[in-house]
């Protein structure tokens, strides 16, 4: 959003939109629930570590088992969320079978979490007790560097990006941070978000990864009504980047591999939905036609044949993360299409917010399947096998079971 005197900046808008949503849960809350904010005389003891239960990955295997395990106390700056929904992202699936590198188990994944806030730390403004919350792939940081400083805590300079399963935490009595297949999780106030009431718990879940990461690149990307923009790769990333370039007033031009998604991809607006065959011979008249493009594949693929569909100085940005995070580029090719290729991670805590509050207010919905937690491995083997549509919302009440 430009500065031109009528609209505000796109930093002012991030502050408002933040602003917006702390005024509105406080309006919409209870004043018994406020009362509560800093009378913690009726709650457990803070200093007690919390007892969760979840799905955890024991090996390589990708086979996750019910596990029972603590979180740390609620600290001075923290806030307990009583999870409700997490969504499974191929993330989950590519770090617990050590794709991206040897992990420590027993490890709970899910960095798409919805809930309810339990408990507050002494410092807590943000949220109060019964404020709707979600937490996204991150959990603390060294909140002192520059990028922390100006809302891009995922780029601390300092290294101390603590994503939210599998890293070190000295904090938690598992010696890794623990994600949000479980009942609970314990969180620093500052990476947790509203979820306005506009919209539900199940169907934010999925915005704070697949929302974020393909929000954040389009954004900046910063394209205008009607330009031509492709979306490679359309599942649970994907179904979002399309939906949200099209809230934008783009010509979505979607790619991908699997022939019965086309009537979906359609029926979000996009303009063409081009089935990539194994030669990429459809893929030609599409040379050189776009503006942008985005890419959400999470395997290694041929990039070269989707580089090629941008227009010369055009930009391609890659959200995928595939297996040793690896990808197979030709340099001459690359170099013969003149596009600017580049790789995308998540976005900060204010555009997390921002997404939320977007997608909420602009009636944007990811496509979502319901299941419990009995289901989850059934559920990544039907991700893997890209029979997804288009994200699995687990059912935390039934990891109780």
């Amino acid at each position: 959003m430009k500065e031109n005197g009528k609209q505000p900046s796109r930093r002012r808008f991030i502050q408002q939109t933040a602003m917006a949503g702390a005024g509105a849960s406080l309006l919409l809350s209870n004043p018994l629930q406020a009362f509560s904010q800093n009378d913690h005389s009726n709650t457990r003891n803070m200093s007690q570590n919390i007892k969760s239960k979840g799905y955890a990955a024991v090996d390589t295997s990708g086979k996750l088992q019910p596990w029972e395990f603590e979180r740390r106390p609620v600290g001075d700056n923290d806030i307990q969320i009583d999870i409700k929904y997490a969504s499974i992202c191929h993330s989950d699936i590519h770090q617990m079978k050590g794709h991206w590198g040897p992990q420590k188990y027993p490890q709970v994944p899910g960095h798409e979490i919805a809930g309810i806030v339990t408990a507050v730390g002494k410092n807590v403004t943000k949220f109060k007790v019964g404020d709707r919350a979600g937490v996204g792939c991150m959990v603390d940081s060294c909140m002192e560097c520059d990028s922390c400083q100006h809302g891009e805590e995922h780029y601390c300079e300092n290294g101390q990006t603590l994503f939210t399963y599998g890293y070190p935490d000295k904090k938690s009595p598992t010696g890794i941070t623990q994600g949000g297949y479980s009942t609970n999780i314990v969180v620093r106030d500052h990476f947790a978000v509203h979820i306005p009431e506009h919209i539900s718990l199940q169907e934010a879940a999925p915005l704070l990864c697949a929302g974020i990461t393909t929000y954040s690149p389009l954004i900046k990307e910063d394209f205008k009504i009607g330009d031509k923009v492709g979306v490679a790769g359309i599942g649970g990333l994907g179904h979002m980047a399309v939906k949200l370039a099209v809230s934008k007033g783009a010509e979505v031009y979607a790619f991908t591999t699997s022939p019965d998604k086309v009537e979906d991809i359609k029926s979000w607006g996009a303009k063409e939905v081009i089935v990539v065959d194994e030669a990429f011979k459809n893929m030609h008249p599409y040379n050189k036609k776009l503006d942008y493009m985005i890419c959400t594949i999470p395997y290694q693929f041929n990039v070269a044949p989707y580089v090629a569909c941008v227009k010369p100085y055009g930009n391609f940005t890659y959200v995928g993360m595939p297996e040793g995070f690896q990808i197979n580029l030709s340099n001459i090719a690359l170099a013969a299409t003149r596009v600017n290729f580049n790789a995308s991670l998540i976005g900060g805590m204010p555009e997390t917010q921002e997404v939320v509050h977007y997608c909420a207010d602009n009636g944007i919905r990811p496509e979502i399947q319901m299941i419990s937690a009995e289901q989850i491995n059934d559920a990544w083997e039907k991700v893997v096998n890209k029979e997804a549509r288009y994200r699995y919302v687990i059912d935390a009440a039934t990891f109780e079971s």
